[in-house]
Order: C-alpha cells, then structure tokens, then sequence
C-alpha cells in the first residue's frame, strides 16, 4: 500500500472509532438523564428504569437531540416539575461530558 492508501484508512478507522463512541456516548447520557428525569419525577425502581430506557429509545425518532429535550420538557410539564429549558440542556450537556468519561475509561 502506499503512503496515502495507509493514511487514507487510518482517517476511515479514527472517524468510525470517533462516531462509534458518539453514539455509545449518546446513549449513555440519554440513560443517565432518564435517571436524572425520572427522579425529578418521583420515579423509583423498575418505573425509573423503564422511564430511562424509554428516553434512549426517544433519541431514535429523530436526528440530533431535541427529540430527547421535547419528551423530558413534555414530561416535565405534564407532571408538574420546575425546571426551565436552560437547566434540562446544562443537564444534557453535563451528562454528555460524563457519558464520554465513561464511555472512554470503559464503565
């Protein structure tokens, strides 16, 4: 193989590594924000667990996460919990910082 052909796969391998723990990310911070969601809610036990489930499988329906903010937004309001729009993207945005530490260290 020549030079270019072997730094033409090593780009092709590093973007499929790259968007494989995007996704793997993505999930987990939809899990840990189901679980973050559900206590808001006044979830426990196997209600929460399947409120969590039921978020990672929201981020299917849709490109990009506004699927997962409308459902949590909807939830929220439906069931009466105080928290702006501002402070459910922070816990997005936090959560996904520690989904990829997870993700990385392999938890």
């Amino acid at each position: 193989m020549s030079t270019f052909d072997n730094r033409k796969d090593s780009f092709v391998q590093g973007f499929a590594a790259s968007e494989e723990l995007q996704f793997r990310a993505a999930a987990r911070r939809n899990r840990l924000l189901g679980e973050w969601a559900a206590e808001k809610l006044g979830m426990t036990g196997e209600q929460a667990k399947e409120y969590s489930l039921s978020i990672v499988r929201t981020d299917f329906d849709e490109p990009g996460e506004e699927d997962v903010f409308a459902k949590i937004r909807a939830d929220f309001d439906a069931g009466k919990v105080e928290q702006s729009d501002h402070q459910i993207r922070r816990v997005m945005a936090e959560l996904m910082e520690e989904a990829i530490r997870q993700v990385k260290a392999g938890e």
